[in-house]
């Protein structure tokens, strides 16, 4: 009988090898030919969309339109509308929200007359509430008139709300819209950013110089600073002509502290201060002062919570230049001669 071991025999490593690479080739070859398939598929496709937007739009370089949704607000409780959108606060976002439908950014007719919408009712809750970031600080803005005055106009206002609002003297204007230049001509002028008053805690501003010899500095808030009274007069907070008119609007928030004016003469960096009546000090040096010049950003850091106003130069703390302040008081500026400069609140320098 022939010996048939040899049909029986193990395969080899050789074999073995061999038939795998086989199997892998015939897979490789199914997956390379569905590769083609989607490929040609998604060919297809890709020209039948194409063809789809030359029909609706002539042109294939156009974008799809996206087809609107439509949200039926009225069945949401607008009570909690109102308090979820209250959570962004400032005007940009409200103003970008007020964009997305009507619902939002119009105003509703409702049973009992023409009702605010939704985003002019959270900008005035915001700022009657003064959570603005301006806190210590009253601000007075601008009345709220309807279809004339948005209160989302407002509350963009009391975002930003250092402007110098009350000019006086002859030759002093503004030179930007939003009132936070001036420039001043020949006489002894003075601008006076009435509308924000400090009554507590710490405020920072800064003033600056674009050209001139500007002094900076507090001044009690005064109601009777009527400009155009002073328009064809020098005025400066130091005239002693006008020592009676200043003492005339004292309030209670003035409080009983006696500095009611206080200066930093940019050019020398020297103090003025005077309570109006039998006690004045001007040219007076204080430790750390500086001379300051055009191109110069002088920082003022009012502490109503320790009475204290320090200064700063470019950022660079130079000292305290008066202590012993209490009660309550406005940012303002003086010149006498042709000067130029710029207020902004902002946070104080680290250093």
């Amino acid at each position: 009988m022939a010996d048939d071991r040899s049909s029986k025999r193990p395969r080899t490593a050789f074999g073995a090898s061999e038939e795998s690479a086989c199997g892998d080739e015939s897979e490789t070859h199914a997956l390379r030919s569905e590769n083609a398939r989607l490929l040609l598929r998604s060919d297809a496709e890709v020209a039948r969309l194409r063809q789809q937007l030359q029909r609706l739009q002539g042109s294939h370089e156009a974008l799809p339109v996206v087809p609107s949704l439509s949200v039926d607000l009225s069945r949401i409780d607008t009570s909690l509308v109102t308090h979820i959108v209250s959570f962004l606060g400032t005007s940009l976002e409200l103003r970008n929200l007020a964009l997305t439908c009507k619902a939002f950014g119009w105003q509703q007719q409702q049973p009992a007359g023409l009702d605010l919408s939704l985003v002019e009712e959270v900008a005035q809750q915001v700022a009657c509430s003064g959570r603005n970031g301006n806190e210590g600080a009253r601000i007075t803005l601008s009345p709220y008139v309807r279809g004339t005055t948005t209160w989302l106009s407002i509350l963009r206002e009391s975002e930003d709300p250092l402007i110098f609002d009350t000019l006086l003297g002859p030759g002093i204007e503004h030179t930007n819209e939003r009132r936070t230049s001036v420039r001043t001509g020949d006489g002894i002028v003075t601008a006076v950013a009435s509308n924000y008053v400090m009554e507590s805690g710490i405020h920072y501003a800064e003033f600056q110089i674009t050209e001139g010899n500007p002094l900076v500095g507090i001044v009690r808030p005064m109601s009777n600073l009527d400009q155009s009274r002073y328009a064809n007069d020098n005025f400066n907070f130091f005239a002693r002509s006008l020592r009676d008119d200043f003492l005339a609007a004292r309030t209670v928030e003035w409080g009983t502290g006696n500095v009611h004016v206080c200066y930093c003469r940019c050019k020398s960096g020297k103090m003025g201060w005077s309570n109006w009546d039998n006690e004045e000090h001007i040219g007076v040096n204080w430790e750390g002062m500086e001379g300051c010049e055009t191109g110069d950003c002088v920082g003022m850091l009012l502490n109503l919570d320790e009475g204290t106003l320090a200064v700063y130069k470019n950022n660079r703390r130079l000292g305290v230049m008066k202590d012993g302040l209490s009660g309550s008081y406005c940012w303002c500026a003086s010149s006498i001669g042709e000067s130029a400069l710029t207020i902004e609140r902002c946070n104080p320098p680290l250093a």
